[in-house]
């Protein structure tokens, strides 16, 4: 069981981190193509029209939004069996394991938040997006991460995605409680069945995938009708897939490595490329400092590493928590640099908070800029100081400084 758990965690790293490489050539293409003369095209057909329809039961969105409501329920599905297999066999299985990445990834979220409302106060327009600088983005951190080769511990990433992992059960919290908006019962109480349905399945230890995907697929479209963001549905379906299925096998271990390529590598590149592509023609320092971009990149920058160390070190001074073996309070620092990496899930939920058709575009284009500009940053700033943390001594398991973290 530890050799399987293990196994898993190493293969997921591995998507990871090559998925990060990959986000990150999609993200900067897309920032080439809306600065280029293709830039009309490329906006153009983001917001092209599609229509899907089963007679009177239609559903009319953006390509942008099938990509945001549709393909994201994706990603959520593998979060939601991901946060499932960390708790019940994984980082997130024991106090000893969890209680470091829980306080971490708490004062991750809160730190953050405090700071842009701090900044957006006074503007009531903005202030909505408080959540955008809460967000982890684990693929593009891992991918970061990865740039150092083997001298990276083993526990030092699974930390970084046991802190991920937490912070993406806030992010998903948060979409239900705040950024949910109109609520149409009839629509709600049909996913309720679905969900329903998938609960049974999971019960009968059902060994199949198929079932489980038909009824996840009824379920997003009923959830996305009932003014409920459709990706929570992913989430929410994920939870009833089974460990061990009746026939004896991993399937949800099988789903997730299944889905875990498509996402990494299609998927998430895909969100990126349509997300990150803002005009930067007549930009200047002053449209930075606006309330908006400034918190969500103050938040991302200064409030991970302020609410991640801060809290780690607390926890582990009050007895709450203890250091990884190997892992120090300079590791700690670069890996909250790592975890100011926003980007997907700042910018999904940038557009959740700001979707007035008037005002919406013009202040989704300032979260772009904030999450852009705080990732990049974040990102070169800790990989220099995990690179000069990590000497090419780690690569061969010798320690650096864990023993002296845990008891300094």
């Amino acid at each position: 069981m530890i050799d399987r758990v293990s196994a898993a965690l190493k293969d997921f790293l591995k998507q990871e981190s090559a998925g990060g490489i990959v986000l990150i050539a999609a993200a900067a293409l897309a920032l080439i193509i809306a600065n280029s003369p293709l830039a009309d095209a490329y906006f153009g057909t983001l917001s092209t029209k599609l229509n899907v329809s089963f007679g009177d039961f239609a559903i009319n969105k953006s390509l942008l939004l099938w990509i945001n409501d549709g393909l994201m329920a994706i990603f959520f599905f593998l979060i939601g069996l991901e946060v499932k297999r960390e708790i019940l066999g994984g980082q997130l299985s024991s106090w000893d394991k969890a209680s470091l990445p829980l306080a971490a990834a708490i004062g991750g979220m809160a730190i953050p938040a405090l700071i842009f409302v701090g900044i957006n106060w006074n503007s009531p327009e903005s202030v909505n997006g408080w959540a955008i600088p809460a967000a982890t983005d684990i693929a593009f951190a891992l991918g970061i991460l990865s740039l150092l080769g083997p001298r990276v511990p083993v526990a030092m990433k699974a930390l970084l995605l046991a802190i991920a992992v937490i912070d993406d059960i806030g992010a998903i919290t948060v979409i239900a409680l705040f950024y949910t908006g109109e609520i149409k019962l009839d629509m709600l109480a049909w996913g309720a069945v679905m969900l329903g349905l998938l609960f049974a399945l999971g019960r009968l230890r059902i060994s199949s995938s198929i079932p489980y995907v038909i009824l996840t697929v009824i379920m997003w479209v009923f959830v996305l009708k009932s003014g409920v963001h459709a990706t929570l549905a992913g989430v929410t379906a994920a939870m009833m897939v089974p460990m061990v299925a009746r026939d004896g096998s991993h399937l949800l271990e099988h789903m997730e490595h299944g889905l875990h390529k498509w996402v990494a590598f299609v998927i998430i590149p895909i969100f990126g490329f349509a997300n990150a592509g803002v005009s930067l023609i007549g930009l200047s320092p002053a449209d930075l400092m606006q309330p908006l971009p400034l918190g969500i990149a103050l938040g991302l920058l200064i409030g991970k590493q302020v609410g991640i160390v801060g809290f780690a070190f607390i926890a582990v001074k009050s007895g709450i928590a203890k250091l990884p073996e190997g892992v120090g309070w300079r590791k700690i620092h670069g890996l909250s640099l790592l975890a100011a990496i926003g980007f997907t899930m700042s910018l999904f939920i940038g557009n959740l908070a700001f979707t007035d058709p008037e005002t919406g575009p013009a202040l989704i284009d300032a979260v772009k800029l904030g999450v852009l500009s705080g990732s990049l940053v974040a990102a070169v700033a800790g990989f220099l100081l995990l690179r000069s943390a990590l000497p090419e001594e780690d690569a061969e398991g010798l320690p650096e400084e864990g023993a002296a973290g845990q008891s300094a």
